[in-house]
């Protein structure tokens, strides 16, 4: 069998080959004499079926079997022929033509691409550190007192007002018929806050402790409980006491030590140097992701240009093509199923925005490697674990879940770019100095 490699450029290249039918043959006996040594038919001892029963039987899948090992070698002649230790991806079939003759077979094979990135820290911009202002500290302290303050009834007789909390009991019913998850006892809900429907906290505003009312309103369209979406409601309320939350005029110890547990002697000043530099480093963060890294990242895919494996941008390219029907309407869909050269142009839309992203991809793994950059698959875990945590899921299970969407790697691969463009930027600041 004749093989032809050419190398189109520094990321691609193609093999062809005309697979013929007598080397198709021959791999469909190898494959044909091994079944005969463990397939079982009755009528036939062990080892001893004929080759053409097992052809009748078996035929078509020995058939494939055997084009699928010629394809092989093609594809395992081309990568050593080619030398390239670093393929990526799943090669492409560009023909794969069944003549009278045999097969004839093009393969596109795609590897890691040379990339040099000499003077990308000229990619960086320029930036200031943001400065953190003392007014800026007291209400982060203030709203700490605020936010560990108890919680008071208030004295005087006044109505309820924005800010208040009040203590509730409610029952809501559609049609005049209570519904399920309407109804709770003692409620504390912070007027204001709008974690209720939309209306029902504006209007139990003026009303007093031990008064009653009936509240009017209309659940959202996409509300969480399809039953209740768009429906009217109403809901009969009972308002038992007023509170407030019983700020502190001054700092006190037992405030200082909850917020500086380390300290022996926590004071007041050791709490806003410690909120200055949290502020800062929020701040830093925000400056980072928001401002620093999309210019970055635009200034060098422009910058650095270097020949991509086409597999993986047309992969991406699917990837992009199927999330933009995420929202499609019926009708849509139907006319890109009608027209498939209309359904051909959209996902042709993508390419240079694949192509962006395969580029950075590459980019970032080359300045993770310059930078000594890594993350270990125990960080990715831990991420995970605190991720579950936070939003009070089993991690285990959300950790099993990721797994089995295949999306470690991508997860992992933002890991390494937060960490990698922190470093990047970190340096440039203290280069500066």
């Amino acid at each position: 069998m004749e093989i032809k490699v050419v190398k189109v450029n520094n990321a691609n290249a193609s093999a062809t080959a005309t697979i013929s039918n007598e080397i198709v043959e021959q791999k469909e006996n190898k494959i044909l004499k091994k079944l005969a040594k463990d397939v079982r038919i009755d009528g036939f001892r062990k080892g001893k079926v004929p080759p053409s029963v097992l052809r009748a039987r078996y035929g078509d899948k020995v058939k494939a079997d055997a084009e699928q090992e010629a394809v092989k070698e093609v594809y395992d002649t081309a990568i050593k022929e080619l030398g390239e230790k670093d393929v990526v991806g799943e090669p492409i079939f560009s023909k794969f033509d069944k003549t009278d003759d045999g097969i004839n077979v093009e393969l596109k094979i795609s590897f890691k691409p040379e990339i040099k990135l000499d003077g990308y820290e000229e990619c960086i911009p320029e930036f200031e550190l943001p400065e953190t202002a003392k007014e800026e500290i007291d209400e982060r302290i203030n709203a700490l007192l605020k936010t560990t303050a108890p919680l008071k009834a208030i004295a005087t007789k006044r109505g309820l007002k924005n800010g208040d909390f009040a203590v509730i009991d409610f029952e809501g019913f559609i049609n005049d018929a209570a519904f399920e998850g309407g109804k709770a006892e003692n409620h504390t809900l912070e007027i204001g806050s709008k974690s209720f429907i939309e209306g029902f906290e504006e209007s139990l505003i003026g009303l007093k402790a031990g008064g009653s009312k009936d509240i009017n309103v209309t659940f959202p369209e996409n509300y969480s409980n399809k039953e209740l979406a768009g429906k009217e409601a109403v809901f009969k309320v009972k308002l038992h006491e007023i509170k407030q939350k019983d700020i502190p005029k001054e700092i006190g110890e037992e405030f200082l030590k909850k917020f500086l547990p380390n300290e022996e002697k926590p004071t007041k000043e050791l709490l806003e140097q410690e909120i200055k530099e949290q502020i800062k480093r929020e701040k830093i963060s925000k400056l980072y992701s928001e401002e620093l890294k999309p210019k970055f990242v635009d200034s060098i895919v422009k910058k650095f240009t270097f020949d991509l494996p086409e597999n993986i941008v047309e992969q991406e390219i699917d990837i992009h093509f199927r999330n933009s029907f995420a929202g499609i309407s019926k009708e849509d869909l139907e006319e890109y199923k009608k027209e498939p050269q209309k359904a051909k142009a959209k996902r042709e839309s993508f390419r240079s925005d694949a192509e962006d992203s395969v580029r950075l991809t590459f980019i970032v793994n080359e300045l993770a490697l310059l930078n000594n950059i890594s993350v270990s698959d125990k960080e990715v875990t831990q991420m995970i674990y605190y991720e579950a945590l936070q939003y009070g899921q089993e991690p285990k299970a959300h950790f099993e879940n990721y797994k089995q969407q295949g999306v470690l790697p991508a997860i992992k691969m933002a890991m390494i770019e937060d960490r990698l463009f922190q470093t990047l930027f970190d340096k440039a600041h203290k280069g500066k100095k």
